[in-house]
């Protein structure tokens, strides 16, 4: 090599490792170690720019759905919830007591939202008609690509099919919670002991009526504060002590509905009894539930029969106007055959639908789902269960516990948490921690209760005639129920009702629901 050239290659070399050792010293800078200048490269070209993926926008969700309050929430959750789902919610709550009419409007005129809120079974049961005309998205068999979806329970789901087929998710709720809440301190005063029985708890109710159980010298008392409510008031839970089935019942290898059985009688006699001795509010047929609260948190009444998850607000109310009261919750009533029963829910209170008139197609299906699915994560379903940690609850012993705000949590929590599909089993939200007795109690004998249930058996069955009128049938059963109870029929008037049930779609029912029930 001449001398040209080896200088050439000499050049060549040291030009190299100069630009080598600005690329070291410059990647090793302060100011490229978080500064804003760029880092130089090897090549004279601009290398390409490498862009950030670009955030997914929200999905936007209508939900419609009754509210159990007074007056609608504030959006402190809806906001926490569409930050965790990266959603944007419209809720329109509509209110509870005039939902059934808003819906079926609503449906009539194609307006329903993305996803609907039924009211509850009732409600679900006439809205059949419709998930079969094929309004509503069928949802079972794309449950298994949302892994939370697919903790629902199997057994609860299937209690919502409509012919086998899945279109709902399900708002659970325990199987059996129904109770009595009672005023252990009158039981004290009385030196009564804690009932065991149906006929001690009738007992019980006389003599909170006739004994001055408050100590004030005056007949102002009474034992039982019902209201018009067959099914959540105290009726059916007293039927379920004498072993009533639960709305069906199999007499003779065939399914028969609850009020044709003698144990229905004998509950009709049990609350006349009650009723005929002035042990309870003898309106209770045209008694509100407002007004039946107020009748016990008054400190006129001293038992309330239905669910003992409501001791906590009894208590609260209660002990406003009678601080010395002491509040107990009771379940595992043994009936006359010696054996304890109640009566249980599917397992759920209500249900979700999704129309096909918001929801065009499988696509926008599964964006809603996808909520969901994230609303049974346990961060997204404590806020929508208990609000937001620290302000609505804080957590002890690995339980929620409540502030004693409770105006707050009816305000801003409430309207959300009775739209959480799914229970703590399957969203992984906390359970309650509880300081108050009665409700310590009223959670250990719900867990006892789900021992001694009893099922309806048609809860997965469906009856076209029972979807078409069943709501309507049963106002003849209930009027006649209340009829015998307030004196106004005999056993014979009452049979009579039941013959005029048969006649006008009863019947039917019975022969759909046993053809099917064989299968």
């Amino acid at each position: 090599m001449n001398k040209k050239g080896f200088a050439f290659l000499l050049g060549t070399v040291m030009s190299l490792s100069m630009v080598l050792t600005a690329c070291s010293s410059n990647n090793n800078s302060p100011a490229n170690n978080g500064g804003n200048q760029a880092t130089p490269t090897t090549s004279t070209e601009a290398s390409p720019e490498v862009s950030e993926p670009a955030a997914e926008e929200p999905t936007e969700i209508t939900i419609m759905l009754p509210l159990n309050v007074a007056q609608t929430p504030p959006d402190t959750i809806k906001n926490e919830i569409e930050k965790l789902t990266n959603t944007k919610l419209t809720y329109q709550f509509f209110p509870a007591d005039t939902y059934e009419d808003k819906l079926n409007t609503t449906l009539a005129t194609g307006g329903l939202p993305q996803v609907t809120y039924l009211k509850n079974q009732a409600t679900f049961v006439q809205m059949k008609g419709a998930i079969r005309d094929g309004q509503f998205w069928e949802i079972g068999p794309l449950l298994s690509e949302f892994p939370n979806l697919n903790k629902l329970k199997p057994l609860i789901l299937n209690n919502t099919k409509v012919d086998g087929k899945l279109y709902s998710l399900y708002i659970g709720r325990p199987l059996a919670r129904q109770g009595i809440i009672y005023r252990k301190d009158w039981a004290d005063n009385l030196g009564l002991k804690t009932p065991e029985t149906v006929d001690e708890v009738i007992a019980m109710a006389k003599a909170f009526t006739e004994q001055d159980p408050d100590g004030d010298k005056k007949a102002n008392t009474i034992g039982l504060a019902d209201r018009n409510d067959l099914v959540y008031g105290a009726f059916k839970t007293i039927a379920s002590w004498y072993a009533t089935p639960n709305n069906w019942g199999e007499k003779d290898g065939k399914l028969e509905p609850d009020f044709t059985f003698p144990q229905y009688t004998a509950a009709m006699d049990a609350m006349k009894q009650i009723r005929d001795a002035g042990a309870m509010n003898k309106d209770f047929a045209a008694t509100s539930k407002t007004d039946q609260i107020s009748l016990f948190t008054s400190g006129k009444a001293g038992l309330y029969i239905g669910s003992m998850s409501d001791i906590d607000s009894l208590n609260k109310d209660l002990i406003k106007n009678v601080p010395t009261a002491d509040v107990d919750t009771l379940a595992l009533i043994k009936g006359p055959n010696g054996e304890q029963a109640t009566w249980a829910i599917p397992g759920y209170n209500n249900v979700v639908l999704f129309p096909k008139s918001a929801i065009k197609d499988e696509e926008a299906l599964k964006k809603v789902l996808a909520f969901y699915d994230k609303l049974m994560t346990p961060e997204v379903a404590n806020t929508m269960f208990w609000g937001i940690e620290g302000t609505h609850y804080t957590v002890e012993e690995g339980k929620a516990k409540v502030t004693e705000d409770g105006d707050l949590i009816e305000r801003e929590v409430k309207g959300f948490k009775d739209s959480l599909i799914g229970e703590a089993e399957t969203n992984g939200m906390y359970e309650g921690f509880y300081t108050l007795p009665g409700r310590i109690h009223a959670e250990e004998f719900t867990k006892e209760n789900e021992k001694i249930a009893i099922m309806d058996p048609t809860a997965a069955l469906d009856s076209p005639t029972y979807t078409e009128k069943g709501v309507e049938l049963q106002t003849l059963i209930t009027d006649a129920t209340y009829k015998y109870i307030y004196g106004e029929i005999d056993k014979a008037g009452f049979d009579k009702a039941v013959e005029e049930w048969k006649k006008r779609g009863g019947d039917k029912i019975i022969e759909e629901f046993n053809a099917v029930y064989k299968k």
